[in-house]
């Protein structure tokens, strides 16, 4: 097929870091990070047009553990991040890691992903975080937008659930084995009581980043307004992870946008973080 050059969603810088593994051919590991890189930017994951200063810049980073017998036992972190309207800013949307990516590889082995199938678990892995990252941008630029790219992800879940992969392939896509893996996070995201917090998501970005050009202090108190969404999704399943994953992306900023902020604001949000997000009071210390 013939892609316009326009059209890719991505623009993904692949690090693959082996330090951890003995040996001295780390040839492999090259020719790896390569075919990532080329599957991922090169592929059109929707069939919207993006222009090239459009598309979406990301990270993704594999650290190997180890190499047995051509499996690679892998922890990944991918991070996105779309640029504030009329700011040289870019605000991060997406920070996940990943502890459980493992996958099966021989040196050249080709890169082949359809949606309809599950070919192997590493095409499944990369799809899955693609499918993500371009849901989480689309949601931050319009209401409920990243549903479609949230869907494909269900169906990746659902299709290496049924594939025949060994334990360690098939951990991070397990039902209920943890609240922090892949099938958790897509679950949450789709779940309808979840629904407040993506309008949460796309009022900070729209109506408060957004907006900050404008007026700074507006755009500030949008986020303060509503950002008692974070605690009700907490509260309805302290065991969720989406406002986990939303803490573990924008825990800084948040501290940046109210240092200078009303006492009241101040207040406000510092009781709400501490409240869903206790273990990282020394960061949220600095909006004081």
């Amino acid at each position: 097929a013939i892609h316009s050059v326009q059209a890719q969603e991505l623009k993904c810088n692949v690090t693959i870091n082996s330090d951890q593994v003995e040996g001295s051919n780390k040839a492999v590991f090259n020719t790896l990070q390569q075919s990532i890189q080329e599957f991922v930017n090169n592929s059109q994951w929707t069939n919207l047009t993006f222009q090239d200063k459009e598309r979406i810049e990301c990270n993704m980073l594999i650290v190997v553990k180890q190499v047995q017998d051509n499996m690679f036992i892998c922890e990944f972190t991918c991070q996105s991040r779309r640029p504030v309207y009329g700011t040289s800013y870019s605000t991060p949307t997406l920070n996940f890691k990943d502890n459980n990516f493992v996958f099966t590889y021989q040196e050249y082995d080709r890169l082949d992903y359809q949606q309809s199938t599950f070919t192997t678990n590493l095409t499944a892995l990369l799809a899955y975080y693609c499918y993500l990252i371009i849901g989480h941008d689309m949601d931050s630029f319009s209401k409920l937008g990243g549903t479609a790219c949230f869907q494909v992800c269900e169906q990746i879940v659902t299709a290496a659930q049924s594939a025949s992969l060994d334990n360690a392939e098939a951990a991070g896509w397990k039902a209920f084995d943890s609240n922090r893996n892949r099938y958790a996070l897509i679950n949450n995201l789709m779940d309808e009581a979840f629904k407040k917090y993506r309008t949460f998501y796309y009022d900070y970005h729209r109506h408060g980043l957004d907006e900050m050009v404008n007026n700074v202090a507006n755009g500030r108190a949008r986020i303060a307004k509503d950002i008692n969404v974070l605690k009700e999704a907490y509260n309805a399943r302290p065991a969720t992870y989406v406002v986990g994953a939303f803490l573990d992306a924008k825990n800084d900023e948040l501290v940046n946008i109210f240092k200078g902020g009303t006492s009241e604001e101040k207040k406000l949000v510092y009781d709400v973080l501490m409240d869903v997000d206790p273990t990282r009071q020394s960061t949220y210390e600095g909006i004081k």
